[in-house]
């Protein structure tokens, strides 16, 4: 399986199944392409019972997506959203349907300056959506990632994307729109678009104070070739931010990263339960991963 650099990972309780197998079913192109369990062998620092579902690795029109049994530690909120856009009305009113139901609507599907039928809204499981019509440029992306600066970090959308475009090879910001008088703070970012790596990205500032701000239930997972890029992005996301524990990393935004291996989801995905087991227990006793030693693990040498 091809993987961008980037995979969003979304944490849930214990519901990673029920929700991989709602949005394969919602998006074109959906498919489960992994799934990793915790120890059979030793007890999880989530309480989880022993050989049960810890990750769901999908798909959904192209865009891969961690989905972690973490347990209730973190709630999910709107400060990372996922833009969706499709070709017309009817698509929008359908897809808003499917998302919302037994959800929650955070702006009325509606027309909007920016588009004939936009619409926000938090499925079952918390995840924001905010599905567009009519606006994805030729042969984009149909999900892209949205980071929403508010809270503390409001107002760092722009000195976020000149950080985030350094750190990633190829890093570009490709276009910026700013609030105008009356519409929200002057001079903060309304609409950035920005490239990382070969991911699409989008940030804003926010415009209201929404009482939420980044957390750990939203993370991005930044897969690694080779320890080199590994201890790169470690220290350059980590740089003024928090390193903590198994690879997990916050930067100076607040934003939650994880620094893996691109071998991770084989490891902890293997049939062989013993050398799935060892690679988990070597890596909860890392801050920053060493794949050489969870190589070392997972073949039991």
């Amino acid at each position: 399986m091809s993987r961008r650099p980037i995979v969003p990972c979304i944490w849930l309780d214990d519901q990673a199944e029920q929700a991989a197998a709602f949005y394969v079913s919602t998006f074109s192109e959906g498919r489960i392409t992994a799934m990793s369990r915790y120890p059979e062998s030793s007890d999880n620092p989530s309480g989880k019972p022993r050989g049960s579902v810890l990750t769901v690795e999908l798909e959904m029109a192209g865009q891969p997506f961690t989905l972690l049994n973490g347990g209730p530690l973190f709630a999910l909120n709107p400060s990372i959203s996922f833009f969706v856009h499709v070709a017309t009305v009817q698509e929008a009113d359908e897809l808003f349907s499917t998302l919302g139901a037994r959800g929650k609507v955070l702006m009325a599907l509606d027309a909007y300056p920016w588009s004939e039928r936009y619409g926000w809204v938090a499925d079952r499981f918390g995840v924001s959506w905010q599905v567009i019509a009519g606006r994805r440029p030729p042969g984009g992306p149909t999900i892209v990632p949205c980071l929403m600066f508010a809270g503390p970090q409001q107002g760092h959308a722009e000195q976020a994307m000149q950080a985030y475009t350094s750190v990633f090879p190829g890093g570009r910001i490709e276009s910026v729109e700013r609030y105008a008088a009356g519409e929200g703070p002057e001079s903060s970012v309304k609409h950035g678009r920005f490239v990382l790596g070969d991911q699409q990205m989008v940030a804003m500032d926010s415009h209201v104070d929404h009482g939420v701000t980044f957390n750990e239930g939203l993370s991005l997972q930044v897969m690694c070739r080779d320890q080199d890029e590994l201890d790169r992005y470690w220290a350059a996301l980590g740089d003024g931010g928090e390193h903590g524990p198994c690879g997990w990393l916050k930067d100076r935004f607040g934003l939650s990263w994880q620094v893996v291996p691109t071998d991770i989801a084989t490891w902890m995905a293997s049939q062989d339960t013993a050398a799935r087991d060892r690679a988990f227990e070597a890596m909860l006793q890392m801050r920053k991963l060493d794949i050489a030693a969870l190589t070392r693990a997972f073949e039991g040498e």
